[in-house]
Parts: C-alpha cells; structure tokens; sequence
C-alpha cells in the first residue's frame, strides 16, 4: 500500500533498503510504474503503519503480495509464512541465478511464487537491465548479503 501521508516515514523506508524492491532487488531508478511502502502485515490483519512493519517495493511486487501473509507450498500443500524483510535476511531464502530468484526455503518458494518473481515479463525485465548493468545494482548486492 502506499504511505502518501508520511513521506518523512517513506523516505525512511527507501533508504533503508538503498532503493531497491526488498524482495526482487531491481532499483527505484529502473522501473516506470514507480515504488511503494508495503505493510509485511497488511493493515487488514491489524499490521501497523510503522518502520518496522513497511518494506520497500515496486509495483509489481506489491500488487501480487496483496494483503496476503502466508501462501501454500509443496505437495501435499501446507501453509507457509511469505519472506519477511525485516526479520529474514534475503540470502537465506533465495540465491540469485543470472536473472533468476530461486526460492531456498519453503519460504523462498512460496514468496518467489505467489510474487511471479520469476514470470516471464519480469525475467525479460532484469535480462535487459542486466545487458546496461543494472541488473543487480550494488545496492542490491549489498541488501542480499544483509
């Protein structure tokens, strides 16, 4: 969602995750539909508009995060918690191949899933920036070893 009635607090947010989306990595200055802070526990399950509880990120990443906390992973299915930014650290959850984010943990999987990190748009998106060098920016190499 979001935060347009705190941009002190926004500004807080991006630069906590050196503008770029806390769960595919691409940079604010590398996306037309812009970023936004997301609430890891949506306000519909009573999550707070707090710095501990906005990440960073991009439209894409948003819109299929919705207001959902948990997805279904395996088979047979069992509900999994999604990548929580702000208590999971990125690499223990996904790696990074190419332009790929595979899922490490049921975690990884189920949030790499239900995001389309890995759909085929988004792929061609982060093979073209990688072509001009922008696929990972140093500032997302430094958030996945955080």
């Amino acid at each position: 969602m979001k935060n347009k009635g705190n941009p002190a607090l926004r500004q807080q947010v991006a630069e906590r995750a050196y503008h770029v989306c806390e769960y595919c990595l691409i940079h604010v200055d590398d996306v037309f539909w812009g970023f936004e802070t997301d609430h890891v526990i949506s306000r519909k399950h009573d999550g707070p508009t707090t710095l501990d509880n906005l990440a960073w990120t991009c439209a894409c990443c948003n819109r299929n995060k919705g207001t959902d906390v948990g997805t279904l992973v395996g088979n047979p299915s069992r509900l999994t918690r999604l990548f929580h930014p702000r208590r999971d650290a990125w690499a223990e959850h996904f790696v990074l191949q190419q332009v790929e984010i595979e899922g490490l943990s049921d975690i990884g999987v189920g949030t790499s899933n239900l995001l389309k990190l890995n759909e085929d748009a988004r792929l061609k998106e982060r093979v073209g920036l990688q072509l001009v060098g922008r696929y990972p920016t140093i500032e997302a190499l430094a958030r996945m070893k955080e």
